[in-house]
């Protein structure tokens, strides 16, 4: 099947702590149905000072969401479901809300 949400797609987050936020997505990770948006889901991590990172500490980095958790930003920056059509011989996805090509 076909990937509904890409990496570089605007998303808006549905569920979480981040409600309401927009983002872009960084990077996909389809076999545990996960995405990384930039900016969004931040956490704390402590990290051991190591040769790559001498100095260590508390550094600030963003987790994943679950897929079901953000739904495609449309032209107006509302959630939207994705749906999938063929243009020409080309099989493209579009916003079901405004049906724009994503």
């Amino acid at each position: 099947m076909a990937a509904k949400i890409k990496k570089g797609d605007r998303v808006v987050v549905l569920a979480g702590k981040d409600k309401g936020r927009t983002g872009e997505v960084a990077k996909v990770l389809p076999t545990e149905n996960r995405v990384m948006v930039t900016g969004i889901n931040m956490v704390q991590r402590h990290t051991r000072p190591s040769q790559g990172d001498p100095q260590g500490g508390i550094k600030n980095k963003e987790a994943s969401l679950h897929l079901s958790n953000v739904a495609i930003a449309d032209a107006n920056g509302k959630a939207s479901r994705v749906g999938f059509r063929m243009e020409g011989d080309k099989k493209v996805r579009f916003a079901k809300t405004t049906g724009d090509v994503i």
